[in-house]
Order: structure tokens, then C-alpha cells, then sequence
């Protein structure tokens, strides 16, 4: 009998329940008053409804974190994160320990501040940021449903469950994320709204007046209501939830820190340890006699009960697996597509560089995501509302729709932030590696969904066109400046920016190799020479010059005594300045240098010998000059853009800010005689 199934016939049992949540309500006042910093109400008050959704509805196995067919859980409403550690640690994860849930947010301890999914198993995302968790549960709900539509009920047929607050719901990218999940009737996802009307400053009344279940309804979602801290109304809610075919919101009436009978209810229980006496009180409101992080047997062995029951079906699974023709397939594409990817651009390599091509990088992104997605059924596509201008549709992606799931490209609509969250889900869920475009300035809408893949390991690719000022008539609000450079600044992502159609080609498949890290393509509008081919006709995934990062494109002729640096479209305008140098006598090497990150991963031997201490080094990109210093040299010369573009052809443009040979070699030869 699976698990779902058996939660049908069991009847409620209030006498079980109750001290099941009080368990959950009296670690988090325990873990948040020991490490005196914390946030109790949140789950105090989401007990009870977090108690029935693992006893009765949520599919899992304790024993088995990585089960690929169990049931996602996503704490959105991350501050309150003592609610999924008392839940992991009651149901029988290996972690937290009792021990870890003492140090709580203390150095060392995997219960960190706000949920971490590369800390402990059972946390399906990292959280905090409000909203962010609801939007990644979007997007791991459509890994759902595109690998059920490919592989069958038998192997893919689960929930993503989320728990969110009020703040997730008022955050600008609720908006985005739920408006995506209605279109595309993602009805299993299920979302449990704590709705207890209460935020830092106070009363939700202060700050908003908006009907929240109106707002899900007309985006399409179906809405049910309940008490949320009575067992068979919350049972009875999220049975409904799930027989509905659209996506659902869970309005689970609470009481922020039910059980502190003197603040419960109030924004005191919201950000702050409740104190000794109010937790002593506390207790004795919830007839909890035992002692500080100790469990009474007969209550664990409950939740014990519950995090072992899902054994049976995920047994039943691996049994079905075992039989299915799928099976070799569904494997595969749980493996992910990196160890094919050079194989996958090999011949394409091949055919460029006997056939140069000059195209814009955005056009070389587009031909070179051909054979890729056509050898790699892993890789999903998509586009906020850009698809002619990211070039990120082949023909091997069909879209992915409410009616056909099956889909490899996604239509998000302008909801850059919500797409950027959604992809990040789509990589947590496992299964796909998602990809999707937009024009760079706006990465700084999706920012903090980019922060989010980098600190969570995720491999999400972002694909980002209209990439400077080479644009050109849309003008400043369009042209990328300073963003290249503060990409640059997030640990933990690559941030390419290849200057011809090889090394466009090199960059995807260095992305897509690129397990645990996420990656940005920078790509011009504007079409760039091929400068690669020569030594490519064999190319093969050890020929990739790309994967150190930069790499010596040309070399000088006479005595070496300038090596200029240059990225994207500026690498052939770096060769065009070389050449001039070169007929003055003076020995230019030109460097490309499509990944700053890659490059900084190299052996300082490698460095020395790209970037010599006995030569001018000279960088040149058209963005700003800020942090290019750190390969130049203080003796070094920076060529760049360090103020807003203008509105103009590309053409002219560069030349109105010096990006061109007659404004660069003076630079260059004022800076060799002083």
C-alpha cells in the first residue's frame, strides 16, 4: 500500500497529534532562547498543520533523503527554521542531532540561521529570502511534471509542499511565481499559507489590505481555508488540496507562537528568544514537563513511526524501477548531461573551424544550443518574454505546457526574478539542467536568485544577450555597464563572456560541465568575427582553451612589450590594436579572457606566463574598469566605459567611448615612453 494512500484509511487522533506539534513548538523556543537569537512564532504557530502534513499527506522516507521520487517539502518562510529541524530530527534523519539542534545558528551547527540545502539533507533549498522558497517549488514542481510526462506515473508521481508566510506572500516575486505555476495548472503543488497576520513591524493591517486568496484565485489556483490549529479541518484542507488538479493555497488560519500564552499572537514571538519566563509559562500552557531538548519516548517513537512508514513505498518503487523499460533512460537522465556535453559540440566545433562563421555570440549560443539539446534530453530551455532576442529556442525543444508537459522550452512571460528562481528549483529537483534568457541589464532583476544558485550549488544557466553598449539605439537603460564585472563578485558562478562562435561553443559546454556551479553567458547583440578555427579541425573536449579561463590567442611577433587582455566583442578589437602595435615594432600578445573564475582557479606559473611582469598589460572591455587592476598591474593601463552609455548605433558608440583602435594605441604608446 503506498504511503498516500495509507493516510487515507487512518483516522485522526488528536490525542497522538498534539504532542507531536507541542514537541516541535517546545525544540524551537528550547533552540532559539539557548542560542538567545531566533525566530520561535513562526513555528509555534505552524506546528500543528506541519504535524498533519507529515503524519498524513507528505511522501518520504527519513532513512532515504535522496529518494528521487519522494515528496518536496520546502520551508519558504525560512526564518522560522527551527520548524524543518525539529521535523528532520523527530522523523529520523541522520540529521540534525539532538546536539546540532542545542548549538542552533552556533559555528558548526548544520542548523544554521535559515534552512541550507548543502548542510543537511532534508532541506530541498536554501531559504530566507522571502518568496524565493514559493518560487524555486515552482519550478521543482515543473521538473515534476516534465519527468512524469516522459517516464509515467510508476517512476515520477509526487508532491512539492511549501510552507509560507505572510512576507513570502507580499514579496513582488509571489506575483511572478504564481502567476507561472496557475498558467501552466501545476496542481502538485501545494502551498500551506501561515496566515497569521503578524510581521516584523507588527499587524499585517499596517502595511497591506490586499484579499491574498482572491489574488491566488484569479491567477488560477484553487484556495481552501482551514483552522490551522485543528487536526481534522487541516487534514480535511489538504486532502482537498490535492484532489484538485490546479495548484492550491492552503490558508491555514494561525496564531503566531501558539503556546507562549502571554505573547502568542503578537510580533513579539516573530524575531526574538521568548525568555524564561514566557517559555516556563509556556510550558505549562502545553503541558510539557520534560526537560530543554529532551523528547518524552512515547512522543518520538510516534514521530519515529512517521518518518519509517515511507520505507514501504519507497521499496515499492524501487521495485517498479527495477521492471521498467525506463529504467536505463530514467537513470540516465537522473545522471544529467556533463559527461556528454563535449561529445555533444565535437563535430559542430569540427565543421566552424572549417567554416568560420561571423555572427553576433548571442547567434553563436543559438547554434551551438542545436546539437546540444538535441543530444542532451536533459537540458530545459526558456526566456522571460525574449526568445528571438536570447536565440535560446532550437528545434529540438518543444514548449513545455499545461497540455503537453513533455516540453523542453519554457515560455516564462517578463518575469525574470521568478524565472531565475524557478530554474534554480528545476536543478534542486534533479532530473533537468534548466537554462533561460534575458537581456544582461537585467540580471540585476534576478539577482538575488543568481546569489541564490551560487550559495546553493545549483546548475542554472543564464543565458544573457544585448550584453554592452554594443546594443545600441535602445541606450542606457538597456546597455549593461557595471554588470559583467559585479557578476564577477558572486563566489561560486562563472560568468562567460566569449568573443566568436568557438568559444561560445567552448563556454556551453563548460557550463553544462559545471555540476555544482552556476554560469552566465554574456553574448553580444552585435555580430564578431571568428577569430578560432586554426588547430580546432580535431577539437575535442581536452582542446577546450576556454576551460583555463584565458588563454594566449595570439602572440607577438617582435620582442614582447605589451599583452592586451580583452573579453567578448573587445577580444577582436584587442587583435586590430595588436596589429597596429605590431607594425610599429612593438611585440603584442593578445590574450582572450572569457572567465575571470576559471582563469583565478589556475597555477600561478600559468598566470605569470599569460601575464608576464616585464610587459604593459593592458585590459580592454566595454564596461566598467573597476576590477581589472587586478590583472593589469598598478602600472597597467585600463581601457573601459566608467560612466551610462548613450542611445546611438553600436558603431557609433564605440567610438564616442575610445573603443576603438585610433583611441587605444596612443593610450597605449603614451603609457610605454612614460
Amino acid at each position: 500500500m503506498r504511503q498516500q494512500e495509507h493516510s487515507r484509511i487512518m483516522t485522526i487522533d488528536p490525542a497522538r497529534l498534539q504532542p507531536m506539534a507541542n514537541a516541535i513548538r517546545a525544540l524551537s523556543m528550547d533552540a532559539v532562547q539557548a542560542a538567545n537569537s531566533g525566530h520561535p512564532g513562526m513555528p509555534m504557530g505552524m506546528a500543528d498543520a506541519a504535524t498533519v502534513l507529515f503524519d498524513r499527506h507528505l511522501k518520504f522516507d527519513a532513512s532515504r533523503p535522496d529518494w528521487a521520487d519522494r515528496d518536496r517539502f520546502v520551508l519558504s518562510a525560512g526564518h522560522g527554521s527551527m520548524l524543518i529541524y525539529s521535523l528532520l530530527n523527530l522523523t529520523g534523519y541522520a540529521h540534525p542531532t539532538m546536539e546540532e539542534i542545542r548549538n542552533f545558528r552556533q559555528l558548526g551547527s548544520p542548523c544554521a540561521g535559515h534552512p541550507e540545502n548543502f548542510l543537511l539533507d532534508g532541506v530541498e533549498c536554501t531559504t530566507g529570502p522571502l518568496g524565493q522558497g514559493l518560487a524555486m517549488a515552482v519550478g521543482m514542481a515543473m521538473a515534476e511534471r516534465h519527468l512524469n510526462a516522459k517516464f509515467g506515473d510508476d517512476l515520477v508521481n509526487h508532491r512539492t509542499w511549501v510552507v509560507a508566510g505572510d512576507g513570502c506572500l507580499m514579496e513582488g516575486i509571489n506575483h511572478e511565481a504564481i502567476g507561472l505555476a496557475g498558467h501552466l495548472k501545476l496542481g502538485h503543488l501545494n502551498v500551506l499559507w501561515d496566515d497569521n497576520a503578524i510581521t516584523i513591524d507588527g499587524g499585517t493591517d499596517k502595511s497591506t489590505s490586499e484579499d491574498v486568496c482572491a489574488r491566488y484565485e484569479a491567477t488560477g489556483w484553487h484556495v481552501v481555508r482551514c483552522n490551522g490549529h485543528d487536526f481534522e479541518s487541516i487534514d480535511a484542507a489538504l486532502s482537498e488540496a490535492k484532489a484538485d488538479p490546479r495548484p492550491s493555497l492552503i490558508a491555514c488560519k494561525t496564531i503566531i507562537g501558539k503556546g507562549a500564552p502571554n505573547k502568542e499572537g503578537t510580533s513579539a514571538t516573530h524575531g526574538a528568544p521568548l525568555g524564561p519566563d514566557e517559555i516556563a509559562a509556556a510550558r505549562e500552557e502545553l503541558g510539557w514537563d520534560a526537560e530543554p531538548f529532551v523528547v518524552p519516548s512515547q512522543i518520538e517513537a510516534d514521530w519515529r513511526g512517521v518518518g519509517a512508514k515511507g520505507a514501504d513505498a519507497s521499496a515499492e518503487w524501487d521495485a517498479r524501477l527495477a521492471a521498467s523499460s525506463h529504467k536505463d533512460a530514467f537513470e540516465a537522465q537522473l545522471a544529467g548531461p556533463a559527461a556528454g556535453a563535449d561529445a555533444a559540440i565535437e563535430d559542430y566545433i569540427r565543421e566552424l573551424a572549417a567554416e568560420p562563421k561571423k555572427v553576433a555570440t548571442r547567434k553563436a549560443s543559438e547554434m551551438a544550443l542545436g546539437p546540444l539539446t538535441e543530444k542532451l534530453p536533459q537540458l530545459i530551455g526558456g526566456s522571460a518574454d525574449l526568445t528571438g532576442s536570447n536565440n535560446t529556442k532550437t528545434a529540438a525543444t518543444e514548449p513545455f505546457t499545461h497540455e503537453d508537459y513533455s516540453g523542453r522550452y519554457v515560455y516564462y512571460g517578463i518575469r525574470e526574478f521568478g524565472m531565475a528562481a524557478a530554474m534554480n528549483g528545476m536543478a534542486l529537483h534533479g532530473g533537468v539542467t534548466p537554462y533561460g534568457g534575458t537581456f544582461l541589464i537585467f540580471s540585476d532583476y534576478c539577482r538575488n536568485a543568481i546569489r541564490l544558485s551560487a550559495l546553493q550549488q545549483t546548475q542554472a544557466i543564464y543565458v544573457m544577450t544585448h550584453d554592452s553598449i554594443g546594443l545600441g539605439e535602445d541606450g542606457p537603460t538597456h546597455q549593461p555597464i557595471e554588470q559583467v564585472m559585479s557578476l564577477r563578485l558572486v563566489p561560486n558562478l562563472y560568468t562567460f563572456r566569449p568573443c566568436d562562435t568557438i568559444e561560445t561553443a567552448e563556454c556551453w559546454a563548460l557550463a553544462i560541465k559545471a555540476t555544482e556551479t552556476p554560469s552566465v553567458l554574456a553574448l553580444t547583440r552585435q555580430g564578431l568575427p571568428q577569430l578560432r578555427g586554426e588547430g580546432d579541425e580535431a577539437w575535442t573536449g581536452a582542446d577546450n582553451r576556454c576551460a583555463k579561463g584565458g588563454y594566449r590567442l595570439q602572440s607577438a611577433s617582435a620582442a614582447r612589450k605589451v599583452v592586451l587582455v580583452a573579453s567578448g566583442s573587445e577580444v577582436s578589437l584587442a587583435v586590430d590594436c595588436a596589429a597596429k602595435l605590431e607594425g610599429q615594432g612593438i611585440g603584442t600578445d593578445v590574450v582572450s579572457m572569457p572567465c575571470t573564475e576559471l582563469f583565478d582557479a589556475q597555477d600561478a606559473s600559468y598566470k605569470a606566463d599569460l601575464l608576464p611582469s616585464d610587459a604593459l598589460i593592458v585590459s580592454i572591455e566595454a564596461g566598467v574598469t573597476q576590477g581589472w587592476e587586478r590583472y593589469t598591474g598598478l602600472g597597467g593601463l585600463n581601457i573601459g566605459i566608467d560612466r551610462f552609455g548613450a542611445s546611438a548605433p553600436a558603431g557609433e558608440l564605440f567610438e564616442k567611448f575610445g573603443l576603438t583602435p585610433e583611441a587605444i594605441v596612443p593610450q597605449i604608446l603614451n603609457k610605454l615612453s612614460s
